[in-house]
This record gives C-alpha cells, structure tokens and sequence, in this order.
C-alpha cells in the first residue's frame, strides 16, 4: 500500500486577515466561542494536506473555471483555495453571514 501524498497548506496573509477579523468580531461577543470556532478552521485547514482535491470547484461567473476549489465549515465560512503540485494555497476565508459578491464580480 502507498503512503498518501502530503500537500503543504501555505495560507496567504489576506486569508488569515480574513479569518482575524471574523474571529475579533466574534470575540467580543463569546471570547470561548470565538477560540472552539477558530480550532475548528484550522483543523479544517490543515485537513487540506491530505486530500485536497475532495472538495468540487467553485463555480461563479466571473471566477476562472477550475481555479479554486471551495470547501465550506460548520457553514459558517467558505474557504477558496488552489492546488499547484505539492502545494495548497489557501487565498480566501469567507464568513458565509456576509455578503461576498465582490468577489465573483467583474
């Protein structure tokens, strides 16, 4: 049997002011809430490196097709991102309650 292939998670820093800013928010209500709800992310996060391509692409019009793939948590954040080779590069981390339409705009 083969071992699986590890694909290394790069998060960009745009993604992580993303998921800082949720957390802020999030904080100021339920400081324990906010420290489960970002656990939660980054073991999703870090669940990339093993099978990143389990998750479908996201689809929208004015986004490249099969560029990012889309992998939703807890249904509260969408996460986007590529694979190139051996590596995963995590580009955005959505807070689904907020409108994002800026990003499949032209």
């Amino acid at each position: 049997m083969t071992e699986n292939a590890k694909y290394k998670v790069i998060v960009s820093d745009r993604a992580k002011r993303m998921l800082g800013t949720h957390m802020r928010f999030m904080s100021q209500a339920d400081k324990e809430a906010a420290a489960v709800k970002k656990k939660e992310v980054m073991a999703a996060l870090r669940s990339l490196s093993q099978m990143p391509q389990h998750f479908p692409f996201f689809e929208e019009l004015y986004i490249t097709p099969n560029k990012y793939h889309k992998m939703f948590i807890e249904k509260w954040y969408l996460v986007l991102y590529q694979i190139q080779d051996k590596t995963v590069y995590v580009d955005y981390i959505l807070d689904c309650r907020k409108d994002y339409s800026w990003l499949i705009r032209d």
